[in-house]
């Protein structure tokens, strides 16, 4: 079908102009939290909240298995009753600031994540984890918009279309997990004892 060749066609336009270095800074970023003890919460809303927690899920599970020490990873938009009860009381664009005040410490790795960049309860949590100096990631599509620029690490695709950019968020999540998979047990990480005997 013509719209698959144009989807394929952008999203392998977006991944060549992807900066590896900025890729490259993300990875180390995981890695000093790690080895830090900190850690790593992750966020967003609709689809970009739905990379949010397969990533957590991916770094709890795959990163981490086979390790003594592990990931210390939270998707902020996993708890529906603490988010509900935030977004009803307080007010939507508070839903992960207010977790982050619970939790955040020094040796932590905030991430948003908001195609456009600008979606404002991922800006307040930015902002606050920036005030506390922590380090911060966005990851975002479009021109990155305000998170971008808030961010020590800015992971953006550059594309002008949110399904790309959600494919693209995960495309950089899998090779960052990869990556520490590689460093931190030396093996290929789609084989060996990552991965359930069941698995095909």
């Amino acid at each position: 079908m013509d719209s698959a060749k144009k989807y394929l066609a952008m999203v392998k336009d977006t991944i060549d102009q992807l900066d590896e270095s900025a890729i490259d800074a993300a990875a180390q970023a995981f890695l000093d939290t790690y080895h830090k003890g900190g850690n790593i919460y992750t966020f967003g809303n609709g689809g970009s909240g739905a990379s949010a927690s397969h990533a957590a899920g991916d770094f709890l599970k795959g990163a981490s298995y086979g390790l003594d020490k592990r990931f210390r990873m939270i998707c902020l938009n996993d708890n529906l009753p603490s988010m509900m009860a935030i977004a009803n009381d307080i007010g939507y664009e508070d839903i992960f600031i207010e977790p982050l005040k619970n939790f955040i410490g020094p040796n932590d790795l905030v991430i948003g994540i908001s195609g456009s960049g600008n979606s404002e309860n991922v800006v307040r949590a930015m902002t606050y984890a920036k005030e506390q100096g922590v380090k911060t990631m966005a990851m975002t599509g479009f021109k990155g918009g305000k998170i971008a620029a808030i961010a020590d690490i800015s992971l953006n695709a550059p594309v002008m279309d949110m399904e790309v950019t959600e494919d693209i968020h995960m495309i950089m999540f899998n090779i960052i997990k990869k990556e520490m998979m590689q460093t931190l047990l030396g093996e290929n990480p789609s084989m060996g004892k990552v991965y359930d005997a069941r698995t095909p």
